[in-house]
């Protein structure tokens, strides 16, 4: 047996937060027979979800814990892998059942003082934060998905991942700048996905989207405005309540800088918004659709609560 092999075969891993990027992960430790998988989710408690999530689990040979300290108890390396907005909860539950000596891997998109302060409980513990900003969106690539890393033991946890197939590139020893790096980009990515969204739901609206594209694809030949429009209205339905959440650390980060987040702040009410608008029911159906079906809802609904409230 090789010596990765034998790493591997001895290796836990618990994931915290059992959502689409812990399935991913999870799944793919699974198959590179890692010597136990965990996950535990707050949903596992839930009525309603959890006996479907405990089903998954034990179908994809993951282990349902029944809570954070139970999963804490016995892995290695711990993943926290939740919304924006549970991050730093996450973490400071975590601080208080974490063993001496684990690592603590957190993915999750948030501004470089939050991701500080976790840091600080879980160091306090005895074990290893490790801070992770994911570049790109992780269903493409999974396991493989681009991440800049930071800590004082990123390194080490970098070379005991990079056998599974991380791809994780240390940029810092300190905590804050790998989440600097993430949050900056999602000022730019999740910001054009709002600009995209008005102005072609607007461009509909008027009848002008074929001459706006045009104009679009004149300026900026490298991008298919066409495809790019039915990707970001498509994302934004199925993840935009997520999204929204990251920015509104992003407007944190921002504010952390000294300037005021008008940008990062109104994007996340764009995003905010346009997920209600899904999980109202009205994209139902329309899942990775031309951007113009989606549009065409929005827009019928729009004329419908105008005449509603004539």
């Amino acid at each position: 047996m090789s010596t990765d092999a034998k790493t591997e075969a001895s290796l836990r891993v618990g994931l915290i937060g059992y959502g689409e990027v812990g399935r991913i992960l999870s799944r793919a430790l699974v198959e590179k027979r890692v010597g136990w998988v965990g996950a535990w989710d707050i949903l596992l408690r839930d009525a309603a979800h959890g006996p479907a999530m405990r089903a998954h689990a034990q179908g994809a040979g993951v282990q349902a814990c029944d809570s954070s300290a139970a999963l804490l108890e016995r892995c290695d390396v711990a993943i926290s892998a939740v919304t924006a907005a549970n991050s730093f909860d996450v973490a400071r539950e975590a601080a208080q059942s974490i063993r001496p000596g684990t690592f603590f891997l957190d993915l999750n998109s948030a501004s470089p003082a939050t991701k500080a302060r976790s840091a600080r409980l879980i160091e306090a513990a005895g074990a290893h934060y490790v801070e992770a900003g994911v570049m790109t969106s992780v269903p493409p690539y999974g396991i493989r998905v681009p991440m800049v890393t930071g800590g004082a033991r990123a390194a080490d946890l970098a070379a005991r991942l990079a056998p599974l197939g991380f791809s994780m590139e240390v940029v810092a020893s300190e905590i804050g700048v790998a989440s600097a790096i993430k949050m900056c980009r999602s000022v730019m990515v999740k910001g054009l996905e709002a600009m995209v969204i008005e102005a072609y739901l607007t461009a509909r609206r008027y009848g002008v989207e074929d001459r706006v594209l045009a104009s679009l694809k004149e300026t900026f030949p490298g991008m298919d405005w066409e495809k790019q429009g039915a990707y970001f209205f498509s994302r934004v339905a199925r993840h935009g309540r997520r999204r929204a959440e990251e920015m509104r650390e992003a407007a944190v980060t921002v504010r952390e800088a000294g300037f005021e987040p008008w940008i990062a702040a109104a994007t996340a009410d764009k995003q905010d918004w346009f997920a209600a608008l899904a999980r109202s029911g009205l994209f139902r159906d329309l899942e990775d659709s031309d951007w113009r079906a989606y549009a065409d809802r929005v827009l019928s609904a729009s004329r419908g609560d105008k005449a509603g409230s004539g």
